[in-house]
């Protein structure tokens, strides 16, 4: 199986860093930021709390559920271990939303509930829920929006805007990312030459089909996040 390119070699404690799929995690924590950055004067512990509770909930409690349904890592880590680490990482994510939305606003409750539902739901493939639009909307849209509503108890054309655009993000990490663990996780060998009109030839291979999509998810990774922080010091 080809490895991702942040992976680490499997075994031991790197089982457990690379289930954290770091590039990504940050990439959509990055929206949290988003959301709050959309406010004038923004309460900046109030983002670190919601930062919080995303990094449990889709750092953590996602991508072990992830693992837990068909082990795409493959990672030796036993199912009761992970079982417990992704439920206690959720219940925490909730209890810090539950705080927030004591402190802040009763509108965080209902997006607490639906924040649980898309973990458990997107990730262990319940049914409709494992969908390219569900993906763009939980990991895209939502943060944002939650993120914006714990700071205002609110919405706001600019805030449902910036959801759109990140959904969309979100959207075209999944048609790569879904590229690349097909070629990663399925394919065994490619066959076959590029021959252009120059006589150069160029000899189809695992790697160069990787190349270029890996390459734009490590900058999109990039660049995300450097531009919710460009907007939050605005």
């Amino acid at each position: 199986m080809q490895r991702a390119f942040y992976l680490l070699a499997p075994g031991g404690w790197r089982d457990y860093a690379n289930l954290l799929h770091a590039p990504y995690t940050v990439w959509h924590l990055s929206y949290v930021v988003l959301g709050a950055a959309l406010v004038p004067d923004p309460d900046y512990g109030l983002m670190v709390w919601t930062l919080l509770a995303f990094l449990l909930a889709m750092g953590v409690g996602a991508h072990i559920f992830d693992e837990l349904h068909d082990r795409p890592l493959r990672t030796t880590i036993p199912s009761f271990t992970l079982w417990g680490i992704g439920l206690v990482a959720v219940a925490l994510a909730v209890l810090i939303g539950l705080i927030v939305g004591l402190a802040a606003t009763p509108l965080i409750l209902p997006l607490i509930a639906i924040g649980a539902l898309l973990v458990f739901a997107y990730n262990l493939e319940w049914g409709p829920f494992h969908h390219d639009l569900v993906f763009a909307f939980a990991w895209g849209a939502f943060p944002v929006l939650t993120s914006y509503i714990a700071q205002t108890g609110t919405l706001s054309a600019t805030s449902v805007l910036a959801a759109v655009i990140a959904a969309a993000l979100s959207s075209v990490q999944r048609t790569l990312s879904t590229r690349v663990r097909h070629l990663r996780r399925n394919v065994i060998g490619v066959s076959g030459h590029l021959v252009e009109f120059t006589g150069d030839d160029t000899t189809l291979t695992i790697e160069w089909l990787l190349q270029d999509h890996e390459r734009v998810l490590l900058l999109l990774s990039l660049v995300v996040p450097a531009v919710s922080v460009v907007v939050l010091l605005k």
